[in-house]
């Protein structure tokens, strides 16, 4: 199959990723050193530099085992280079791009339009002409016999109607491809919706603020001892962060790496606020393996509201 079949299909996949997906900028693919799809906003320039310049890093791969896919972040956004089937994706994505929601439609979408493509013809990339083959005589012999044979009956046969083989045939193979397209169409239909809404249906939390506090000396008759207190304005923080998910729990973590997750209150005494501290029971401070003076890191656990 030529090239061209390839890129009709292929670039109606582009800017359907784009039409889905409007933070991919720019979307292209190649093989084999040769661009087959663009979407209509990439110049062919930038496509061919980009080529060469990623055929020039993966000679260079070659010593480490090859090479799989190439990933550039800026502060703009991120370009991600992806081989999918023996296919050279390439996409161009702002910062506000969901990764996980660009990754999911390109490994979904590319391969199954590939598929396609290949189940209504085996595929041939390469840029020679298909070799047609010629019938020999043999075969030509066997037609004509097989046309005397049916004469024959034709002339036999005065008053029944002859009806042609053709209208009692099956449907035929196109049918049964275009069939088995649209079955696999509504497949992918189906498959990318139900993707669309797992990832809007995921809470968009933002990441727990690690806060820096000055570990101090809890102790007493009645303090539990599985409990930290930490000054009011860090919890009225994440409070505002987190809105009504729950927090009733802390991690934290002291200068060697001991980590630990307790429950905490707010410090009561007004003179130790805003200074920075945590006042931590003994057993905590043993368990980090740390003491009163040292700095440790904490944040909050969130329960997410369902």
């Amino acid at each position: 199959m030529s090239n061209e079949v390839y890129a009709l299909a292929l670039k109606s996949t582009l800017q359907e990723i784009q039409n889905v997906c409007p933070e991919v900028s720019n979307s292209f693919i190649f093989k084999d050193g040769k661009m087959l799809a663009k979407d209509e906003n990439t110049p062919e320039k930038t496509v061919n530099s980009t080529i060469n310049a990623f055929e020039t890093i993966t000679e260079r791969a070659e010593n480490i085992g090859g090479l799989e896919a190439i990933t550039i972040q800026s502060a703009e956004g991120k370009i991600n280079i992806a081989t999918i089937n023996d296919f050279h994706l390439t996409t161009v994505s702002s910062k506000e791009a969901d990764e996980k929601y660009v990754n999911t439609l390109t490994r979904v979408l590319i391969p199954i339009v590939i598929k396609l493509v290949e189940k209504i013809q085996p595929a041939s990339t390469d840029d020679e002409a298909l070799t047609t083959v010629e019938p020999e005589p043999v075969e030509d012999d066997i037609t004509e016999e097989v046309v005397d044979e049916i004469t024959d009956e034709t002339e036999d046969s005065n008053d029944e109607p002859t009806e042609e083989p053709e209208e009692e045939t099956a449907p035929s193979e196109p049918d049964e491809e275009l069939e088995q397209i649209e079955q696999e169409q509504t497949k992918l239909d189906e498959e990318l919706e139900q993707t669309e809404t797992e990832v809007n249906d995921e809470p968009l939390l933002p990441e727990p603020p690690v806060t820096q506090l000055i570990v101090e000396n809890l102790g007493g008759l009645l303090v539990p001892s599985d409990t930290v207190r930490i000054d009011q304005e860090v919890i009225a923080q994440w409070n505002e962060l987190y809105s009504d998910n729950k927090i009733s729990e802390v991690e934290v973590e002291a200068l060697n790496g001991k980590t630990t997750r307790c429950k905490f209150k707010q410090i009561k005494k007004s003179k130790d606020a805003g200074k920075g501290i945590i006042k931590m029971p003994e057993k905590i401070q043993l368990t980090l393996e740390t003491a009163s003076g040292e700095l440790v890191t904490v944040k909050p656990v969130v329960e997410e509201q369902k």
